[in-house]
């Protein structure tokens, strides 16, 4: 039987990435976002690298539309093996700037959905006794970054809800681990100027970018038997940032 694998906020960017790179690896893909057409061609591609694919439109951060995706998932696919929690937004602002509902939209939708899709595909993962999830947290998490104290609470939130879910699920065979980004090409950095775009290239040890397909190759790793007893762990993917 196949294995599945539901990737929230994929119908574009990283999330995309992941779902492509999943079906390579031969999983049917279920990918979430919250329209059907703004996951078409995500499906299309996955499809045409020989597996099943359908698009389950949900707004991840409210819990009922994702127990119903989840059902129609397991009615589809039979089978839940590995969530990849991705979907999420930035809001950002300087702290005495930001208004409250700016704080709580991010919250809600980066961190809320992070419990509700764990919650309800754990569920499933415990009849199976296997499984493996994965977040997208980001180095902001780790260490901060000015501007965005309602998007570094979020991923800080995420990489410890990653570590309690771990310790929680793990002897029941699933593992729950987390990736953490750093500056990644997508079309929100192409819109940085060039002295934004130098200044965080020199924090960089590596001074580029990284690329979507290099998120995706780490969550697959995590995703697959090869990382059969890594659990619990936030893997830093930023090219060196941190150092």
């Amino acid at each position: 039987m196949s294995k599945t694998a539901i990737i929230t906020g994929s119908g574009r960017g990283i999330g995309a990435a992941i779902a492509k790179r999943l079906a390579k690896d031969g999983f049917d893909i279920a990918i979430n976002e919250l329209s059907e057409e703004a996951g078409q061609q995500t499906a299309e591609e996955c499809r045409a690298l020989g597996v099943k694919a359908g698009v389950f439109a949900a707004d991840v951060s409210d819990y009922a539309q994702c127990e119903e995706m989840i059902k129609k998932v397991k009615d589809e696919f039979k089978t839940i093996d590995v969530l990849v929690n991705n979907a999420g937004i930035t809001r950002d602002g300087l702290l005495l700037r930001m208004s409250e509902e700016t704080y709580d939209t991010v919250i809600r939708i980066n961190q809320k959905s992070v419990f509700n899709m764990t919650k309800l595909a754990g569920a499933a993962m415990l009849r199976q006794k296997s499984g493996s999830i994965v977040n997208l947290a980001s180095v902001a998490g780790l260490y901060g970054n000015p501007g965005q104290m309602n998007y570094s609470a979020s991923k800080g939130a995420v990489i410890a809800m990653t570590k309690t879910a771990a310790k929680e699920l793990g002897s029941r065979g699933i593992r729950v681990n987390a990736v953490a980004p750093g500056f990644i090409q997508t079309p929100m950095t192409d819109k940085l100027t060039e002295e934004q775009k130098s200044a965080i290239l020199g924090q960089i040890a590596m001074k580029r970018y990284g690329q979507p397909e290099e998120i995706a190759n780490v969550v697959a790793f995590l995703c697959s038997d090869d990382s059969s007893y890594v659990t619990g762990q936030i893997i830093e993917i930023s090219g060196g940032l941190s150092m």
